[in-house]
C-alpha cells in the first residue's frame, strides 16, 4: 500500500507545481495588461452594411465567391480577384506590389476580416466592401476589366444571369453590341481631370453610349460588387492560440492560460505597454482604422512619392459608388455622412491606413509597397528607425525610436505570430461550381 501511494504523492506534487507554473505566468502580465487583452476579444460577426441590402443574404455571397473566382473579368481572360487575395495567402499574395494584368503601385492586403473596416485600400478611397470591389475590375495593372464586360458576362452566362435576376431583376442585355461596345468604362477619376487630358478609347465608347445604358451598367457594376462584398463579410476565421489564451483569461483558467507561450505572454505585454503598439494598433483587429506615415522610403528607398489618402480622400469623394451615391442603399445614413465630414488636411499627404495585425504573420511583405520582408525587419525599424525619410508636412509625431533588444523584437514576433487563424473551410476558398445556391441552403 505505501509503494502505490507513492506514485499518487508524486502526481499531487506535480499538479502542485503545474497550478504554481500557470499562476506565475498570470501573474507576468500583471493586473492591467490582462485588462487590456480581455478587450482584445473579437465580434461574432461583422458590423451590418445597410449600404449593401443583400450584404448578408447567403445567395448573394454564392454569387459573389463565384465571381471573386472568375478570370473572365479580366481582359486577359487570366485574373481573378483572387489572383491578388489567394486563399492560399491569407488573401493576400506575397508580393511587394501586386501584380495582376501589370504590376500595381501598392501591395495587396489581405480580405480577412476586410468587412471590418471603416475605409477600404490603403488609401481609404472606398468605404464599403462593395465599392471596392468594383475598383480592381477596371483597374488597368490589376484585372484590366471594364463594367460592361462584367455586365455581358452576366448576360450572356444561364447561370450567372440567373443568380443574379434571383437577387436584383433581370440585367441589361450588354449582349446587344449596337448599344454596348465591347470594351467601355470612364476613366478613372484624378484631379485636373476635367477638361485637362484627352479620355480613353474605353472612356470614349463609355461616352458615346446612352445615358440610360450607362445608368443600367452603373446599377449592375454596383449589384456585383455587393455580392461579392457578400462573400467577402464571410472571411473572417477564429481559433488563433491568441484568441484561445483570451478565452482563458477570461474564464480564469490557469492551466489553460500556461498553454500560452512564455515569449508570446512577454511580447502581449510588450505590445500593451512599454512599445506602445497599441497606439495604432488598438482593438479587437488590432488596427485603429486611420491613416499614418511613419517615415518609411519608397520600395525603390526614394522619399515617398505616393500621395495616400490626402489623394484618396478625394476619390472617395468622387466615387459614384461610395456611401452617398446613387447605387448606396442607405443614402442619408452613418456612412454617407462620413463622407460629409471628412477633412483633407495637408497632414493627410502620403498617410496610409493602419493594417490589421490578425494573421500578419502569414501576410508577408509589410508596408504599403512591401517594403520590409518579414516581422523581424519591421520590429527592426521601429526599435531603430534605420533609414527614415523625411516625411513633409507634419508627419507623425508620435514615432520614436523604441531601442528594444533583440529579445524583445523576438518576444513581440513570437506574440505577433499567434495571432494567426487556422484555414478557412475550403467551401469558402475555392470556386464554386456553379453561382446558385442548392434550394435548401438558400432558406437559412
Amino acid at each position: 500500500m505505501r509503494r502505490a501511494a507513492i506514485p499518487c504523492a508524486v502526481g499531487a506534487l506535480a499538479a502542485l507545481l503545474l497550478a504554481a507554473t500557470a499562476t506565475q505566468e498570470r501573474e507576468r502580465l500583471g493586473p492591467l495588461t490582462r485588462s487590456r487583452a480581455v478587450k482584445l476579444t473579437r465580434p461574432d460577426a461583422p458590423p451590418p452594411d445597410p449600404t449593401n441590402r443583400v450584404a448578408d443574404d447567403p445567395r448573394a455571397a454564392r454569387l459573389g465567391q463565384f465571381l471573386f473566382f472568375d478570370t473572365r473579368l479580366s481582359s486577359t481572360g487570366k485574373v481573378s480577384c483572387a489572383t491578388c487575395h489567394d486563399p492560399a495567402l491569407a488573401f493576400a499574395d506575397g508580393k511587394s506590389l501586386s501584380e495582376g494584368v501589370g504590376r500595381a503601385g501598392r501591395n495587396a492586403p489581405t480580405a480577412l476580416d476586410a468587412a471590418h473596416a471603416r475605409w477600404l485600400f490603403w488609401d481609404g478611397r472606398a468605404d464599403s466592401l462593395w465599392s471596392q470591389a468594383v475598383g480592381p475590375l477596371e483597374n488597368d495593372d490589376e484585372m484590366g476589366g471594364s463594367r460592361v464586360g462584367l455586365a455581358r458576362l452576366v448576360a450572356t452566362d444561364a447561370r450567372v444571369n440567373a443568380a443574379y435576376t434571383a437577387l436584383f431583376g433581370p440585367p441589361p442585355d450588354a449582349a446587344d453590341a449596337r448599344r454596348f461596345p465591347p470594351h467601355a468604362k470612364p476613366d478613372p477619376w484624378a484631379p485636373g481631370d476635367e477638361g485637362a487630358r484627352e479620355p480613353s478609347a474605353a472612356a470614349k465608347a463609355w461616352l458615346a453610349m446612352d445615358a440610360q445604358d450607362r445608368r443600367a451598367i452603373d446599377t449592375l457594376a454596383a449589384n456585383a460588387g455587393k455580392a461579392i462584398a457578400a462573400y467577402e463579410r464571410r472571411l473572417t476565421s477564429r481559433g488563433s492560440p491568441f484568441d484561445r489564451y483570451l478565452d482563458a483569461l477570461k474564464k480564469d483558467d490557469a492551466a489553460a492560460e500556461a498553454e500560452y507561450p512564455e515569449t508570446a505572454q512577454r511580447g502581449l505585454a510588450l505590445f500593451l505597454g512599454q512599445a506602445g503598439c497599441r497606439s495604432c494598433h488598438g482593438g479587437p483587429f488590432f488596427t485603429d482604422g486611420e491613416f499614418h506615415n511613419i517615415g518609411v522610403p519608397a520600395l525603390d528607398k526614394t522619399p515617398p512619392k505616393d500621395p495616400g489618402r490626402f489623394l484618396g480622400i478625394e476619390r472617395l469623394r468622387n466615387d459614384p459608388f461610395n456611401a452617398h451615391g446613387a447605387f448606396s442603399d442607405d443614402r442619408e445614413g452613418e456612412r454617407a455622412q462620413r463622407i460629409g465630414a471628412l477633412a483633407q488636411p495637408p497632414e493627410s499627404w502620403a498617410t496610409f491606413r493602419t493594417p490589421s495585425l490578425r494573421n500578419v504573420a502569414r501576410t508577408a511583405p509589410y508596408m504599403h509597397q512591401g517594403q520590409f520582408a518579414a516581422l523581424k525587419d519591421v520590429l527592426h525599424y521601429y526599435s531603430t528607425l534605420e533609414g527614415t525619410v523625411p516625411v513633409g508636412h507634419h508627419g507623425e509625431t508620435v514615432i520614436r525610436a523604441l531601442n528594444l533588444t533583440e529579445e524583445q523584437q523576438a518576444d513581440l514576433v513570437a506574440f505577433l505570430e499567434t495571432l494567426s487563424d487556422p484555414p478557412l473551410p475550403a467551401e469558402l476558398t475555392t470556386a464554386p461550381r456553379s453561382p446558385l445556391l442548392e434550394p435548401e441552403r438558400a432558406k437559412r
